[in-house]
C-alpha cells in the first residue's frame, strides 16, 4: 500500500513551481496524479490536511481519485476545508482524527463591475456550489438543499460531527477490538461488527432515497379501484364516455 501525504493549498498546476521554490507545501493536481501512477494500481492511504484552495484543483483532485483504479483511503490528520473537504469524499473510505476538523461553505469570488457584471458571477457561483454539492451528496446520502444549507451556513464539523452527518465513515485510533463491559446473559456485537452495521445502514439509507427519487419520477399517479368504482356510481365515468 502506498501512503500519499498531501497538505497545504489546493492549487492549479502552473503555482506548483513557485511553491517549490519557497518551500511551501501544496496539493496539485499533477502531482496527486504523479503519485497514484506510481502506485500503479495498489491500494492507497491518503493523509490530508489542507485548508483548501481553487475549486477547479480540487475538481482535478477529486476526479483522478474517483477514476483510479485501487482502493484509496483518506485519513483527515489536520483539517480538511473547502475546496480539500469535496475532494476527500472522492475516497471509498474516509477516516478522521479525534481531534480533526472538516469545513464546507459555499464558493465565492472577487468580481469588478456594474450590476450585470456582479449578477452574472452570482449564477456561476450557484452553479459551482451545486457541483460542489454533487460530491457531498454522494457521499453521505444527503439531500441537495439539505446540503447547501450547510454549506451557506459555513458548517464546521468536529470528527463524530463528521462521521454522524456521513462525511467521514470513522474516527481514526477507535479501538474497535476493545471489550464492552456488559451485564447481561446474552452478548452484545463487538464495536467492529456495530461499525459494520452503522456504515451499512448508511448505504442502504442512500439506496433508498436514490430510489424513492426514481420511483417518483417515473410513476405517475393513478386512481385506486376504490376511486374508480365511486367515478361508475356516480356516474363520472359514464359522462366521460359521452353516455
Amino acid at each position: 500500500m502506498k501512503t500519499i501525504n498531501l497538505s497545504g493549498n489546493v492549487i492549479p498546476d502552473e503555482y506548483a513551481d513557485m511553491y517549490d521554490f519557497f518551500g511551501m507545501p501544496a496539493i496539485s493536481p499533477s502531482n496527486v496524479q504523479q503519485q497514484l501512477d506510481e502506485a500503479n494500481g495498489d491500494d492507497v492511504t491518503i493523509n490530508l490536511s489542507s485548508n483548501g484552495g481553487v475549486v477547479t484543483s480540487g475538481s482535478q483532485i477529486y476526479t483522478a481519485l474517483k477514476a483510479y483504479s485501487g482502493k484509496v483511503q483518506v485519513n483527515i490528520t489536520g483539517i480538511a476545508a473547502s475546496a480539500a473537504s469535496f475532494l476527500a469524499m472522492a475516497a471509498d473510505k474516509i477516516l478522521i482524527s479525534p481531534t480533526a476538523q472538516m469545513m464546507i461553505h459555499k464558493a465565492q469570488s472577487w468580481t469588478a463591475g456594474n450590476a450585470d457584471d456582479h449578477g452574472h458571477e452570482s449564477t456561476v457561483l450557484d452553479k459551482i456550489d451545486n457541483s460542489i454539492a454533487n460530491a457531498y451528496m454522494a457521499k453521505t446520502g444527503l439531500k441537495r438543499a439539505d446540503v447547501i444549507q450547510m454549506m451557506s451556513a459555513e458548517t464546521w464539523m468536529t470528527a463524530q460531527d463528521a462521521v454522524d452527518k456521513g462525511f467521514a465513515d470513522e474516527i481514526m485510533f477507535v479501538d474497535n477490538t476493545a471489550p464492552s463491559i456488559v451485564n447481561a446473559v446474552g452478548g452484545l456485537p463487538d464495536k467492529m461488527a456495530l461499525n459494520t452495521f452503522l456504515n451499512f445502514c448508511a448505504q442502504q439509507k442512500k439506496k433508498q432515497v436514490e430510489e424513492s427519487t426514481q420511483d417518483k419520477e417515473e410513476k405517475q399517479p393513478t386512481a385506486s379501484l376504490y376511486d374508480q368504482k365511486l367515478a361508475i356510481l356516480m356516474g363520472k365515468d359514464a359522462e366521460k364516455h359521452g353516455n
